[in-house]
């Protein structure tokens, strides 16, 4: 939004800014501010930035090393619509507090490298990225964790069961289950709100697409956006789910990124549209290929595919992850690609016809990543497709148009690799195989493994550790 520290000033002053709002993402993704009054936001500022513990940000620093300063982006700038009093907020570069040396854990640092490492090799000048926002709106939720008692409870007043509350809306317009995709009102009972969402988000500088209610007939939707740089994009998708979070909360309803909030209804994903240029020349199209696919495109999937095993465990670094990547719900769980199938993990849409949107979509992450290191980790496999020559028909990806998951089609299915169907076997995987991941100095060992490490220990094995209520239906008789 802003090109210098005097625009802002003149921003401030001409529209009576009370406050600049600072935010960062921890290392997996987690959105955290601080805020300063208006009149603190000087050249003093931007040179030193403002400290902060990164002890204790999640996956950042140790106690007896934590001071870290943040340092505002200016071109990141936006008025802050959800804020009483007047309020412009920035993304921040992370750096050290005493050299002032970017921090090599800051997500943002790090999508940064990995395009300028895109450029290094010659391969391409950018790479553009589309992310698609699914997710849930309830009406409530409530649930509780204690040693001995133990729920969840959602409603959602466009679900079935949802005259079973006490205030359900008993008007007759409840969904049947899968039966939301494209849903029109009475139905579908959330179009303000997405509109809604939608203008803001374009007041915030994020073109929209289009918007609409998903397959979940219990308040699942989607908003799709504008491509752009991976930088940006990542940036994009933080600031999206704060958007979306924060408008459904204004019309006192609750949204969430969950990848499978509701079981037997369709879980949300983050499908990552992308595709390479090289001086604003498209390289992912030639009209005689398979799809209207390059050479490069195809090493670009093949490399793709082949780390997706290690992908899942930064594209899917929850437990819940896994309740989604499973047979039929359109679940990108078989590795393979294909033009306009949604059970593959790599859809080449079919209406994207033309040079310049030649694209591919890759379909099994979900929002529970860090969008800045997902998009990098999936650039860099792309990268060494491309730097390798990986051919797609050997390595066995196919293309294979049909539904695979079909009773017909079980022995081609058995045939092919699928994904992990564990946060605990993805996280392997990530350990066994990150090589690409460390060229260009983006990733290093120690991100690796700190990555790995929480993630195992916070989600996984906290997760194993507890009953479950099902766990009771099936065992307690016993």
């Amino acid at each position: 939004m802003f090109g210098s520290l005097q625009e802002v000033s003149s921003f401030l002053r001409d529209n009576d800014i009370n406050f600049i709002d600072l935010k960062y993402t921890n290392l997996f993704g987690g959105l955290h501010h601080i805020t300063i009054p208006a009149q603190q936001f000087n050249h003093q500022l931007m040179e030193e930035g403002v400290g902060f513990d990164a002890s204790s940000t999640p996956g950042f620093k140790t106690l007896e090393s934590g001071d870290m300063v943040l340092i505002p982006d200016l071109k990141s700038g936006f008025v802050d619509p959800f804020f009483e009093h007047k309020t412009i907020s920035f993304f921040c570069n992370i750096a050290e507090a005493d050299t002032k040396k970017p921090f090599h854990r800051d997500p943002r640092y790090i999508a940064t490298l990995s395009e300028e490492y895109l450029k290094s090799t010659g391969i391409a000048t950018e790479s553009r990225w589309g992310p698609e926002f699914e997710y849930y709106i309830f009406n409530s939720v409530d649930y509780r964790n204690d040693p001995y008692f133990s729920f969840y409870q959602i409603n959602s007043n466009e679900a079935q069961w949802s005259n079973y509350f006490e205030k359900g809306k008993q008007d007759g317009y409840q969904m049947f289950n899968h039966r939301g995709y494209h849903a029109s009102p009475p139905f579908d009972e959330l179009y303000d709100i997405r509109s809604e969402t939608v203008r803001i988000m374009e007041a915030c500088g994020i073109p929209v697409r289009y918007h609409h209610h998903e397959v979940g007939s219990s308040g699942q939707v989607e908003i799709e956006v504008i491509m752009d740089n991976l930088p940006r994009m990542a940036d994009v998708v933080i600031l999206g789910k704060y958007i979306i979070k924060m408008t459904a909360k204004k019309y006192g309803k609750t949204a969430t990124f969950m990848p499978k909030p509701l079981y037997d209804e369709p879980g949300s994903g983050m499908h990552y549209h992308q595709h390479l240029f090289k001086n604003n020349k498209p390289l992912f199209y030639d009209k005689n290929g398979y799809g209207g696919l390059s050479k490069t495109a195809r090493e670009y999937i093949a490399g793709l595919l082949k780390h997706a095993p290690a992908l899942t465990g930064l594209t899917n670094p929850s437990t819940n992850s896994y309740k989604r990547l499973v047979p039929g719900f359109e679940a990108p769980v078989a590795l393979f690609f294909s033009l306009g199938n949604r059970s593959s993990a790599i859809r080449i849409p079919k209406y994207a016809t033309k040079p310049e949107t030649k694209r591919i979509e890759y379909r099994p992450p979900d929002a529970t990543t860090n969008p800045h290191l997902a998009m990098s980790a999936m650039l860099l496999a792309g990268i060494d497709g491309i730097k390798t020559h990986l051919d797609l028909e050997k390595e066995g990806f196919g293309p294979y148009d049909m539904n695979l998951f079909a009773p017909e089609n079980a022995e081609v299915l058995n045939s092919i690799k699928s994904i992990p169907d564990s946060l605990d076997s993805a996280l392997e995987e990530l350990k066994n195989n990150h090589q690409f991941l460390l060229a260009g100095n983006i990733f290093t060992e120690d991100i690796i493994r700190t990555w790995v490490d929480y993630k195992y220990h916070n989600d996984f094995i906290a997760n194993r550790n507890r009953p479950t209520p099902y766990e009771y239906l099936l065992y307690y008789g016993i």
